[in-house]
């Protein structure tokens, strides 16, 4: 699973795009979270476009590897990464949070192809996703358990019984990405509920922790490898975002948590991160 420089341009040029869908998606929706979704589009793209073994036709193949999303309110970035991937046409991705819609304000398992969980409270995703991984061991099966979580859910009682249990188990199949952006709803997470030293505290539960920068996808790739290859405990990659990630005026600010840009905000947006989409293109020349 090397990353050869043209498909680091790839997947550079599609976290881009995805960006860009999800101002367009929650613009169009009038609700829905922006800071966690923007900060996440390296990451699911690196998941959907080089590391999850998946098939968007084929949603329920057996082998498949599995993707938990803990924090399911940023769905915009997955709804984008699964759009672009051939899970379903890229024009209904204006449809989200609408009546009727197949892509939910959170995601809904009975509702969409290709997802695995139904997630709302915040807390419960690595829970289901051990589940799948312990399941995975009794059967002997070869696929992996990807769960991504935000920080801001390590408040939760629940997401530490998950992490205290996979370590236990040893659960080595499944690998947790924790989106470390240090905002939650109410404000910055050190201050509402501080959560250092998160590296210290995984490790002291017998999991093996990467830290990353998020947006860096040779990284990003390096560690998942990285991860694939500790076969005594779970691993859990650290990796630091910037929340609103290429949007100047929505960046490490916690009140674009949870609310979409306006018209004249989308506008401005958009012009910024197309121009990064240039220079990008550019760097790789």
């Amino acid at each position: 699973m090397e990353l050869s420089e043209k498909k680091t341009q790839f997947l550079e040029e599609m976290a881009g795009l995805i960006r860009e869908d999800i101002i367009e998606m929650l613009l169009e929706a009038g609700s829905g979270h922006s800071a966690g979704s923007l900060g996440m589009a390296d990451i699911f793209s690196a998941l959907y476009f080089h590391i999850l073994n998946h098939d968007p036709l084929k949603p329920d193949w057996p082998e498949r590897d599995r993707l938990v999303l803990s924090n399911g309110h940023i769905c915009p970035v997955r709804y984008s990464a699964m759009a672009r991937s051939g899970y379903f046409p890229l024009e209904e991705l204006l449809t989200l949070r609408k009546i009727n819609s197949r892509l939910q304000g959170h995601p809904h398992r009975k509702s969409l192809p290709g997802l695995e969980t139904t997630s709302g409270p915040l807390g419960s995703g690595l829970s289901q996703a051990i589940g799948m991984a312990l399941a995975a061991k009794l059967d002997n099966k070869k696929y992996r358990i990807y769960c991504v979580m935000s920080d801001g859910e390590h408040d939760e009682g629940n997401t530490w019984e998950a992490i205290m249990f996979a370590g236990k188990n040893k659960l080595s199949n499944i690998t947790a990405i924790l989106d470390r952006n240090n905002i939650q709803i109410d404000g910055y997470t050190e201050d509402v509920m501080p959560l250092e030293s998160l590296k210290e505290k995984y490790e002291s539960f017998k999991w093996h922790v990467i830290e990353i920068d998020g947006h860096n996808i040779e990284q990003i790739v390096d560690a998942v490898n990285e991860a694939k290859a500790i076969y005594e405990k779970p691993t859990v990659i650290i990796a630091h975002t910037i929340p609103g990630k290429g949007v100047s005026f929505m960046e490490n600010d916690y009140l674009w948590h949870g609310k979409p840009p306006t018209p004249k905000e989308a506008t401005q947006a958009l012009n910024e991160l197309r121009t990064l989409e240039g220079k990008i293109k550019s760097e790789h020349q």
